[in-house]
């Protein structure tokens, strides 16, 4: 029996591409809503340029990466539908196929949350200096 073993690569782009199955799982109005709001927060943090362990720190940046997405992935493919998730498996590999999605709004809405984020912190923190 061989089995094929993958890439780094192509792990990386099945990844992206379950990722991407995940977002339309959270768009799609079959999911329930405890489920949609899990996929949402695995898809911003999956997708957003700001990790809650930078990437720079050795062995942790990569930590969350490593545990916190795929677990989040996990999760939320256990509370979204069986056939929800079979037809946006087969839209984002479609989708992968014909070319990577982009989508500017998501990229805006992500670095609004974390600025609002920070200036929240920085409020709070300003405030118990005070």
């Amino acid at each position: 029996m061989s089995e094929k073993r993958l890439s780094w690569r192509e792990r990386a782009q099945q990844l992206q591409q379950e990722t991407y199955a995940l977002y339309l799982a959270y768009r799609d109005p079959r999911t329930p809503w405890g489920a949609r709001i899990v996929a949402a927060l695995v898809v911003g943090y999956a997708l957003s340029p700001i990790d809650l362990i930078p990437d720079f720190i050795p062995v942790l940046g990569y930590l969350d990466d490593l545990v916190l997405v795929p677990l989040g992935i996990w999760l939320a493919l256990r509370l979204i539908p069986a056939q929800v998730m079979a037809d946006c498996r087969v839209r984002a590999r479609e989708t992968m196929t014909a070319g990577q999605p982009v989508s500017r709004v998501a990229a805006v809405v992500i670095v609004a949350l974390w600025l609002g984020g920070a200036a929240l912190i920085t409020l709070v923190v300003w405030h118990a200096l005070r």
